[in-house]
């Protein structure tokens, strides 16, 4: 969540490794950019899902070994050489699960693209396993919910390894009014591996920095406004936001439930929707899923057409979404060219307003944050660490000096004081986010301009993180999908200074198929991603 984008609307004045204390986190000085010389090479860089069932089926690795040398990754990288920061801790289990895995294959009983396959999940998804759930913050340490997420539990049965859990910005980002991106009470301060004093941004940071440095195959992180979108494009990978109902968020710490989604981070759109087609289902427990029973899809890989571009129709809102950063604005120029190049009819300057979304968002998720998160914390059982929104603020002010260092929990206070859901202010203000955002926002530009999708820059390159000052930088374009409720995928688009940047397409409910299509012909054309060189600083000469 980033609180940037609610400052600029005005309603502000946007075995296990176990982080130390925040305060042992503090960036290092930074050093002569270059590729350091102490990253060790890695056989599994860059392997897709695709590249890991082949080599397990070959015989050439089996699921244990693939988790053994992401594991030695995570150990060589994370606290050590570059020291990432961005696994909160790995599965115990990890290696005897991978075990069982291997059995089945040699018992022929394969499960799909994901049997065997490592993957890691933000530390907000829920796992009744050995390991914690505590959205980064110390005052849930120890919290282990009575069942897995719906997430977990389909990643589970789909044959795949939860191999750890990764540092995120705690609570989602959604805490202080100038909290640091990438920052939590439990893991301190995660680090970008393109540039180490550059920001990961966006809530799903740990994911993003994670995967970006090949600690496993794929990634789960979620979405409230940007927060698999942003950290994507600061970590130069493919992320994903579903539609709002595609994926269950049973059993994930929430923001708000008109918002939030969880989500594939990945290095490859092929990889995405492999992801997307095992998470997308119906929940019983998740209401807002039934809708998915008609338009969701189990399987997104039939989408992946190189071609996917040619005759395409694609919007570019530039009044409001452009102009935030000149070199996100050059590389989506030069993207927006392949894109007519490859065949896409460009409909240019579509109008689109997003700056009356902030305040009517801002509102809503204050009241949906209190009213969700006791509900959550109820259904931990009675011996649950904290009870309630107003325990968690009793225990940051009684522990200030490891959960308060840098900021505060301005946002936190405010959600406190609202009422029910059923207040008139949050109605009022959830009816003016629908309108503006679908009715006279997105979808009124897809139907006046017979539009397949929208298209801008995800955001700008990642800044400096700043500890005294907090988060800042372009706002991107993460709002109106994001307050829709709407799919939004980004893509690779290039990079300024030695730092990533990606460019986002976005549409209607449920059309992620069409977005898949267009972000998969957009990247075979370009093919941007690069690993990370886990530069000290960008490269500004």
């Amino acid at each position: 969540m980033k609180r940037r984008d609610f400052l600029r609307a005005g309603t502000l004045a946007a075995g296990a490794v176990v982080a130390g204390p925040a305060k042992a986190a503090e960036p290092a000085a930074p050093q002569a950019s270059g590729s350091r010389p102490d990253i060790p090479s890695f056989e599994l860089e860059e392997a897709t899902i695709a590249d890991l069932q082949q080599a397990m089926e070959t015989g050439r690795e089996t699921a244990r070994s693939l988790a053994e040398k992401y594991l030695s990754r995570i150990e060589t990288l994370d606290r050590q050489g570059p020291a990432l920061r961005q696994v909160l801790e790995v599965n115990p289990d990890a290696l005897d699960l991978a075990s069982r895995l291997d059995d089945e294959r040699k018992g022929g009983r394969a499960r799909g693209p994901l049997h065997g396959i490592p993957i890691l999940v933000k530390d907000n998804v829920g796992t009744s396993d050995r390991m914690t759930t505590t959205a980064g913050s110390l005052a849930l340490e120890g919290s282990i919910p009575p069942e897995d997420s719906a997430v977990a539990a389909k990643l589970r049965a789909a044959g795949a390894i939860i191999l750890g859990k990764t540092n995120m910005s705690e609570w989602a980002n959604f805490r202080s009014t100038r909290s640091v991106s990438g920052w939590s009470g439990r893991g301190g301060l995660g680090r970008n591996p393109y540039a180490l004093d550059r920001n990961t941004s966006g809530s799903s940071s740990g994911t993003a920095a994670a995967i970006a440095a090949n600690y496993a195959a794929a990634g789960i992180g979620t979405e409230t406004d940007g927060s698999i979108v942003s950290p994507s494009n600061n970590c130069c990978l493919v992320g994903l936001k579903p539609t709002v109902g595609l994926v269950s968020r049973t059993g994930i710490i929430p923001i708000a439930h008109s918002q939030d989604t969880a989500g594939p981070m990945t290095r490859t759109v092929t990889d995405a929707a492999i992801l997307l087609g095992v998470l997308a289902g119906v929940d019983p427990a998740d209401s807002v899923t039934r809708a998915a029973m008609a338009r969701g899809r189990n399987d997104y890989t039939q989408f992946l057409h190189p071609q996917g571009l040619k005759g395409a129709r694609i919007g570019v809102p530039r009044e409001h979404l452009f102009g935030q950063n000149p070199h996100a604005d050059r590389l989506v120029e030069a993207a927006i060219a392949v894109m007519r190049e490859a065949g896409a009819v460009i409909v240019d300057a579509v109008p689109l307003e997003t700056r009356k979304v902030g305040d009517p968002e801002f509102e809503v998720l204050l009241y949906e944050f209190k009213a969700d998160l006791n509900a959550y914390l109820a259904g931990l059982g009675p011996e649950a660490p904290a009870k309630s929104l107003a325990d968690l603020i009793a225990f940051n002010e009684r522990h200030a000096d490891r959960e308060m260092p840098w900021f505060g929990q301005e946002i936190f206070l405010m959600a406190e004081k609202k009422g029910p859901l059923t207040d008139k202010a949050y109605l009022t203000a959830l009816a003016t986010c629908r309108r503006l955002a679908r009715v006279e926002g997105i979808d009124r530009a897809l139907a006046q301009h017979k539009l397949d999708a929208l298209v801008a820059p995800t955001s700008g390159p990642p800044h400096l993180t700043d500890l005294a000052i907090g988060d800042y930088g372009p706002g991107g374009c993460s709002t109106l999908p994001a307050v829709a409720g709407y799919p939004h995928i980004t893509v690779p688009a290039g990079f300024a200074f030695g730092l990533p940047i990606g460019v986002s397409f976005f549409g209607a409910a449920f059309s992620e198929p069409t977005l898949i299509r267009l972000a998969y012909a957009f990247e075979q054309a370009t093919k941007h991603r690069r690993p990370p060189r886990f530069l000290a600083s960008a490269e500004l000469g």
